[in-house]
């Protein structure tokens, strides 16, 4: 007989701070690692006497190793008990935190970060599902915004906490960082989180798990290497889309005429949750996408220094973390299906405003839609996260979590390889487009010539007009990405009418 994993009943007030502390501390470090080592690249490249390719794999080894492993959890949680994994989840990751600081080449390192994406993989699922269980149902929305805070964390002071250690220090310290926070957590759990009931009698689907992680890693690399390799213009990507494809469908075709599979399809049936992953990824795809464009173009078309970039961006973190408190508080007395529409709303329109933007544009313009877009985010992630467990079954939590967390890394991983992709793209044609304007009947390029603002009979003359043609190309290309994450968050909004609003829970705690 098959016993369920049914979670911990909610624990005293009391007690749920220190719970809530203490998994929000993996949280953190895992967060925090997905984007502080991004600073440092520079330096270990020089230290490791890499190529720019080459030292690359210190963060695509982490992202794939992470994406692969992260749907185990909810297998290992059940076999060994949720506290437990944590726990050596925790440890392990702090040990190799560790010796990727102490690594004295390229291969270490390369070893040492992949092993350290296979030990977060758990972090970040579990820490949501210890919270779920920690908080009675009526207060999940404001367990998930405090969760959320430490999720948002990572991204804000992450690269600037890198930058900082690499500048004073050494690279090596920002994976030395993580033994303090590794240690506090690894005793908050230690003392205050409850094991849940295991079950022994669970078997290790090994071909499900092997056709899911093949399909997961091929897409990765495919994501990863597309834009250097051109695209399907490299036999490589088409060997990897072939694989992820074929993987994928396999794995589906065996979750649902396998007597015991990896995954258990019956928790698709819940409405909430499967609208709520496909909502999620559709987050996802535009939550680094803005970030991965913002950088480049401040930098190359605005002139902005890499510090400056830094502060303007902080904002939209802010505005996330303070919708998050927001939402919150007002969890209880509005219907979540209004956050989840104001907040894509929010999103749709700062998108809209970055539609708009000029190199010429004021600080200002950067810092007020990048609050919008934070708070937009934010009015979506609780309430998204609430309604998405709101229906499922407490013993599908595990698992749940996991698949919940591996939709949103997908999406953040295939949003940033689209808008790359394109950026590069939308350069070309319109650089085309653009070059047909430059002949002899162009009246305002004749009257700049007459006036001795351009020259197209010496060969600088000519690199000066291609290096404004190629300016105002790639400048259109940008505002081109936006619009396209504008398009992505509006298709998102229909989704909403899908979900079933949960029963209020009568003579809650």
């Amino acid at each position: 007989m098959t016993t369920l994993i049914t979670p911990v009943s909610p624990e005293p007030v009391i007690r749920r701070g220190w719970i809530t502390l203490s998994v929000m501390l993996p949280t953190i470090m895992q967060a925090l690692d997905t984007t502080i080592a991004n600073v440092a690249l520079p330096h270990m490249q020089g230290t490791m006497s890499a190529t720019l390719e080459q030292i690359s794999w210190v963060l695509t080894s982490y992202i794939v190793a992470a994406a692969i492993f992260m749907p185990l959890t909810g297998f290992l949680s059940a076999r060994l008990g949720r506290k437990r994994v944590f726990m050596w989840s925790v440890v392990a990751f702090t040990i190799v935190s560790m010796l990727c600081g102490a690594a004295q080449s390229l291969e270490q390192i390369v070893v040492f970060r992949i092993l350290q994406g296979v030990f977060s993989a758990a972090l970040v699922p579990l820490s949501q599902a210890v919270l779920l269980d920690t908080y009675p149902r009526e207060r999940h929305s404001s367990a998930m915004a405090m969760w959320g805070v430490g999720v948002m964390i990572g991204p804000i002071i992450g690269p600037s906490l890198g930058g900082w250690l690499t500048e004073y220090y050494s690279w090596r310290w920002v994976f030395y960082i993580n033994l303090p926070f590794g240690i506090l957590a690894w005793f908050g759990l230690a003392a205050f989180v409850h094991e849940t009931p295991t079950d022994r009698t669970r078997s290790f689907d090994g071909l499900g798990f092997s056709f899911l992680a093949l399909g997961i890693g091929a897409l990765q690399m495919m994501l990863d290497r597309g834009t250097s390799l051109d695209w399907f213009a490299s036999q490589e990507i088409v060997i990897e889309a072939m694989v992820a494809g074929l993987c994928f469908y396999l794995f589906l075709a065996h979750i649902f005429t396998h007597e015991r599979p990896f995954i258990d399809p019956v928790m698709f049936k819940d409405r909430n949750f499967s609208v709520g992953m496909i909502i999620f990824f559709a987050v996802g795809l535009i939550l680094l996408a803005t970030m991965a464009l913002m950088p480049p173009f401040m930098q190359s078309l605005m002139g902005y220094p890499v510090v400056d970039v830094g502060v303007l961006l902080v904002p939209r973190g802010i505005g996330t973390m303070f919708a998050m408190f927001i939402v919150g508080k007002l969890a209880t007395k509005i219907d979540l299906r209004y956050s989840i529409l104001v907040g894509l709303s929010l999103t749709s329109f700062s998108l809209w405003e970055m539609t708009h933007f000029t190199p010429d544009i004021a600080s200002f313009d950067i810092i007020r839609t990048g609050l919008m877009q934070g708070m937009g985010l934010g009015c979506t992630f609780v309430p998204l996260t609430t309604i998405t467990f709101s229906t499922l079954a407490p013993h599908y939590r595990n698992e749940g979590t996991s698949l919940f967390s591996l939709s949103r890394s997908l999406g953040n991983s295939i949003g940033v390889s689209i808008v790359i992709a394109n950026l590069s793209q939308r350069t070309q044609i319109n650089h085309a487009a653009f070059a047909d304007y430059i002949n002899p009947f162009n009246m305002p390029l004749q009257e700049g010539i007459a006036a001795g603002l351009y020259d197209l009979a010496t060969p600088e003359g000519l690199a000066a007009i291609d290096q404004l043609v190629n300016r105002q190309a790639i400048t259109l290309a940008f505002l081109q990405d936006f619009q396209l994450m504008m398009w992505i968050t509006l298709a998102a909004l229909p989704l909403i009418l899908l979900f079933r609003r949960p029963e209020k829970k009568r003579g809650a705690a």
